[in-house]
């Protein structure tokens, strides 16, 4: 670890905006510790993505925490319900969707804030965006803003007067601007899964609504997209 640089926590999924979290923060001088969260979603090629990734953009470390959430259930991402996908009528954006997994950002970013304590670390990194979305509560800046309040009140460092921040630097940004970023940044998008239904090689189902918002993205940046679908096709 380089001490001119400070350390930081970045949660890790494999997805694109992930991606583009990891080399903002290590653009801002942090050294970067990556943290995937393994919390019984139904393919786990993401986190496979997750460590291809974080190798790439030269983190210090990258870590995979397991927390069973599959066992409460509640989202199509952990229990046995039907993906939203583009013929079933629903429209981004409008209500929550089923792939909303109950509690998981608060869960994600509270093992991130224990191990950013633990590395002495006052910085963590998410990828929610409250722009180009599906519509989960806690991707937006209220939530953000709330958990850095708890971070400062619920941790022994916190207490002693460090001072938790909660960076999410896509929170305003489109899909086609994290795109944009993500090349200005030399992310390879081709190592990232962003698919809720990819399967065990990774390739994107195309109709679920991660799949519809990584290709509008690519398309409006004019971007040629390096997704590999079920159907044998690229992009």
């Amino acid at each position: 670890m380089n001490a001119s640089r400070k350390p930081a926590v970045v949660l890790v999924s494999g997805g694109m905006d992930s991606a583009v979290v990891l080399a903002i923060a290590r653009e801002a001088g942090f050294d970067v510790h990556a943290l995937s969260v393994r919390y019984g979603q139904r393919h786990t090629s993401e986190l496979d993505a997750a460590g291809r990734v974080s190798n790439a953009l030269g983190t210090i470390a990258h870590k995979t925490v397991h927390v069973d959430l599959r066992s409460i259930g509640g989202s199509s991402l952990t229990d046995d319900i039907d993906v939203p996908i583009d013929d079933d009528g629903h429209v981004i954006g409008e209500g929550i969707p089923s792939t909303y997994v109950p509690a998981r950002n608060t869960i994600m970013l509270s093992v991130a804030l224990g191990w950013a304590e633990v590395l002495g670390s006052t910085d963590l990194f998410c990828g929610v965006n409250a722009v180009d979305y599906s519509g989960y509560p806690d991707c937006r800046p209220e939530f953000i803003a709330a958990f850095e309040v708890l971070a400062n009140l619920a941790t022994k460092a916190g207490v002693e007067g460090s001072n938790f921040r909660v960076h999410a630097p896509l929170m305003r940004m489109s899909k086609a601007d994290i795109v944009r970023e993500g090349l200005r940044l030399g992310v390879d998008f081709s190592q990232t899964v962003s698919c809720y239904q990819a399967d065990a090689e990774g390739r994107a189902c195309r109709h679920c609504d991660a799949c519809r918002l990584r290709a509008q993205g690519f398309a409006e940046a004019g971007v040629a997209d390096p997704t590999r679908y079920v159907d044998g096709a690229i992009g």
